[in-house]
């Protein structure tokens, strides 16, 4: 039986650490926007609050932006984007937010008027290639000042194997994001569900009109402000009254 000692130099190089080369680096975790605090589960207040809940207090978080390196093809993807937008003479910082690294996965925040313009880059350059759009989903965060309403795009590179996500924002007093139906059709029907379960209204859609609720409902149930469990429904002219009000059984 053999001990290893400080005495031992059969072989030095073994053990030497390699130092971490910048292709190595891993990107810094981003530190946490805190931009509110929600009660109860969902933040609902003034209505029917029936998850049980309601003394629940949480600090509502964003993650923030994630200093480069940024790890994994996320660096030359973002050189190769920012070279792409440099030539149809859009500069990069004046365009993208912030970019966010978070779970392995990439958001770009854009400025909601050069959308289009980044969405345009993203399919039709050839180291890029994100040709097809999966859909975008809305976020209603009430206490994100100026930017309470978000939609967020995800994008798919067929030809490389890779995802990306474009998040844009707009403020509860103007609800206007440019529709990316011009670059991708496909996003029709995605855009018309977030209109109507978020009111985030899409400029430049052929047809942007519900596609889930009625034509006469009001209001939009996915946001945080909308009433939860309290809202009275009629169906066929019978009223069913929303759960807080309804007879228990014991």
């Amino acid at each position: 039986m053999t001990f290893d000692s400080p005495d031992n130099t059969d072989n030095p190089a073994e053990h030497q650490v390699p130092e971490e080369s910048p292709a190595q680096a891993q990107p810094k975790p981003p530190q946490d926007e805190v931009i509110g605090t929600r009660r109860g589960m969902f933040g609902v207040s003034g209505t029917g609050d029936t998850s049980g809940y309601g003394g629940l207090v949480t600090p509502v978080a964003l993650p923030g932006g994630t200093p480069p390196p940024y790890g994994s093809w996320f660096d030359a993807f973002v050189g190769t984007l920012r070279a792409a937008l440099v030539g149809r003479v859009i500069a990069f910082d004046t365009v993208i937010e912030k970019i966010v690294v978070f779970r392995d996965e990439l958001t770009l925040h854009v400025k909601r008027e050069h959308l289009v313009a980044v969405a345009s880059a993203l399919r039709d350059d050839s180291t890029l290639r994100f040709e097809l759009c999966l859909g975008v989903n809305g976020v209603h965060y009430p206490d994100d000042a100026d930017r309470e309403l978000h939609a967020v795009y995800h994008l798919k590179s067929i030809t490389h194997g890779r995802r990306v996500r474009l998040e844009v924002s707009a403020p509860d007093a103007d609800p206007h994001i440019p529709s990316l139906f011009s670059v991708y059709p496909t996003i029709d029907w995605h855009e018309r569900e977030t209109y109507d379960f978020f009111g985030i209204l899409f400029d430049g859609h052929p047809s942007l009109t519900r596609i889930t609720m009625p034509d006469d409902w009001r209001g939009h149930p996915q946001r945080k402000d909308y009433p939860l469990g309290g809202i009275p429904v009629e169906y066929k002219g019978a009223r069913i009254p929303p759960p807080d009000e309804r007879r228990t059984y014991s």
